[in-house]
């Protein structure tokens, strides 16, 4: 390396104690990264006060002012210089690090802001006065008398203007302020039961109501879901699954979207531990994980999860922001997540989202002028359909007039109508791909391809879970070269992986040998297999890719021996695939995610021509 590039000179360096003023903007810079993390430290110290009301202003995207109100219990005067020193906290004596009850722990919030810009604490006790304390640059100033309220107002003004290096790394005062947005709803979500206000005060008067989430009421699943739908908007409330699964002392609550309401991005996820909102990627693969089997990679789940649980079993002191946690036992908090949304999903039977239906209509326009008819298969004469009918199987081969298919099963007593089954009663196939049905209030369209493909996707998968995985032994072993360290990692899931047909064993040193594969993967590439294994373990501590691969293969089975588009259904064969996607699990949408039907109720029908 050339002497001019050495980070070292000629001389020893020397080591010295870092001053006070540096040691605190060090400290800082790792706390308050951006105006966001500001607003997240005095919120969680807000609700740690047992404040009901909290407001969050801002100007400039909070480069320029922050300031958060809340009617907390607030400081007494006797403690308000303490409260700005660094460690200085009243959540914890410092004893036991591992049971956490509050959001802050650390003491480094108001010491990190006052380091970092110019602030300001006003706070009143119950029955006491109110006093201020300032704070520049990291240097204090004395308490004084103030006006006020029970409860605490934090003000942060120039923000990075004792570090204006800082300043160069913030983004547009748009992208700080919905940066702000995000993390006061996700705090919003975490506590329905406190109101907040978000405001942007920019042009220096009262400002703009940004956010308003008034404290919602009832039981905690009524409560979370008014908020949900204030936060994240009336069509995830309305798609959204009530979750509620408990396992080895681990709660998980919350609300998951249905499959068909996924989202092009993961935006929409959000993950809580102890009321503590985070983004660890553990939790985020049990979602993706629990979604696998409904969603392409394409498209990612909407879900707000809770879990809940004794916090001597989480560590939330892991990261300066405490954005991530680390639980004590993973796999139990893995398991617990996909369980509990599968088994609610399992539990929605073959519910589609209510956009699908919004979508629906949205597409529908009038006729063009001059456009040539569309012929339908009621008015086809005979001599159009021939061709078809001398190649369909016996049971396609008859096709029945539009009045026949209202008509019941023959049978011993009267049937049940059928038009008060929540798919309704077929009344005719259009362009030999879509069923159409009456139900009580309205019409269901079904996409009879995509509809049987999901129903023969699952028998297949619950055939498969009642007779285990049929494995073929190579002729020759594969060899697959490893660290030690990894063989150990496989052989700890060696059982698992037996249950789904591939079977390994040591080959001494670095080195597996991978003895049988599964047989309906066919041939396949042992080495990019183990490898696949091994980083699904990394990431999440434990691997889906075989089975996901399985799963795969189970699909495009599915979608071969499934009703072909273009082929005509008699009317007991339409009316029987709507009963069997009633009482299949996970048929309202097809095995990448789209939706299988879509119900559109009588109202709107009649707003499209102007009935109402």
């Amino acid at each position: 390396m050339p002497a001019s590039n050495r980070k070292i000179g000629e001389n020893r360096p020397v080591i010295r104690q870092l001053d006070d003023a540096a040691i605190n903007r060090i400290a800082a810079g790792e706390v308050i990264e951006r105006p966001a993390s500001a607003v997240k430290e005095l919120i969680e110290n807000a609700l740690d006060a047992g404040a009901r009301r909290i407001e969050v202003a801002y100007g400039d995207g909070g480069k320029t002012l922050l300031r958060v109100t809340d009617d907390g219990c607030g400081i007494p005067q006797s403690e308000l210089a303490l409260a700005l020193s660094r460690h200085a906290t009243s959540k914890i004596d410092g004893h036991d690090l591992l049971n956490i009850h509050t959001f802050g722990f650390r003491g480094e919030a108001l010491p990190s802001l006052g380091a970092v810009g110019n602030l300001s604490i006003t706070s009143r006790i119950e029955g006491e006065p109110a006093f201020r304390i300032d704070v520049s640059g990291g240097r204090m100033g004395a308490v004084t008398p103030a006006a006020l309220n029970q409860g605490t107002v934090v003000e942060l003004r120039e923000i990075f203007h004792a570090t204006p290096a800082r300043l160069k790394f913030l983004r547009t005062d748009r992208a700080e302020a919905q940066a702000i947005a995000d993390v006061v709803k996700r705090l919003a979500m975490a506590e329905p039961f406190v109101s907040f206000t978000l405001r942007d005060v920019s042009d220096g008067r009262d400002g703009r109501i940004v956010l308003r989430a008034d404290a919602e009421s009832g039981d905690l699943f009524d409560a979370l879901h008014g908020r949900l739908a204030s936060i994240l908007g009336k069509e995830f409330a309305e798609n959204a699954l009530a979750i509620d699964a408990e396992r080895e002392g681990l709660h998980l609550t919350g609300y998951a979207a249905l499959p068909t309401y996924s989202r092009g991005s993961a935006t929409a996820q959000f993950l809580f531990v102890n009321g503590r909102p985070v983004r660890d990627k553990l939790l985020l693969g049990a979602l993706r994980g629990a979604y696998s089997d409904f969603l392409s990679r394409d498209r990612h789940p909407a879900a707000a999860l809770f879990i809940d649980c004794d916090p001597t079993r989480v560590d939330v002191n892991v990261h300066p922001a405490k954005a991530e946690v680390r639980f004590r036992e993973p796999g139990v908090v893995r398991g617990l997540i996909v369980s509990g949304l599968r088994h609610a999903l399992a539990d929605a039977g073959h519910r589609a989202s209510t956009t699908v239906a919004g979508a629906t209509l949205g597409a529908f326009r009038p006729e063009p002028v001059g456009a040539a008819p569309h012929v339908y298969q009621m008015d086809r004469r005979p001599a159009q359909t021939a061709g078809f009918a001398e190649t369909a199987p016996v049971s396609a081969r008859y096709e029945p007039p539009i009045t026949e298919l209202a008509q019941s099963d023959p049978g011993s007593g009267p049937a049940p109508d059928p038009q008060s089954a929540p798919l309704g009663a077929a009344r005719a196939q259009v362009h030999q791909n879509y069923i159409i049905a009456q139900t009580a209030d309205g019409v269901v369209i079904v996409d009879q391809h995509a509809a049987h493909e999901r129903l023969v996707y699952e028998k297949l998968k619950s055939q498969m879970a009642q007779n285990g995985v049929a494995s073929q032994a190579l002729l020759i072993p594969e060899i697959v070269e490893l660290s030690q360290e990894d063989v150990a990692r496989l052989m700890d899931v060696s059982q698992m992986l037996l249950e789904i047909g591939l079977v390994i064993e040591p080959f001494g040193g670095g080195a597996i040998a991978v003895r049988e594969t599964p047989a309906i993967l066919g041939v396949v590439d042992a080495a990019g297999m183990i490898t696949d294994i091994l980083d699904e373990l990394d990431d999440l501590g434990e691997s889906q890719s075989v089975k996901d691969r399985i799963e795969a293969v189970l699909s495009r089975v599915a979608c071969h021996g499934s009703i072909r588009s273009g082929r005509q259904m008699r009317a007991e064969e339409m009316n029987a695939l709507l009963r069997e996607m009633e009482a299949t699990p996970h048929s309202g949408q097809c095995n990448h995610g789209r939706p299988t039907y879509v119900e559109l109720k009588l109202s709107d029908i009649e707003r499209l021509f102007g009935r109402t």
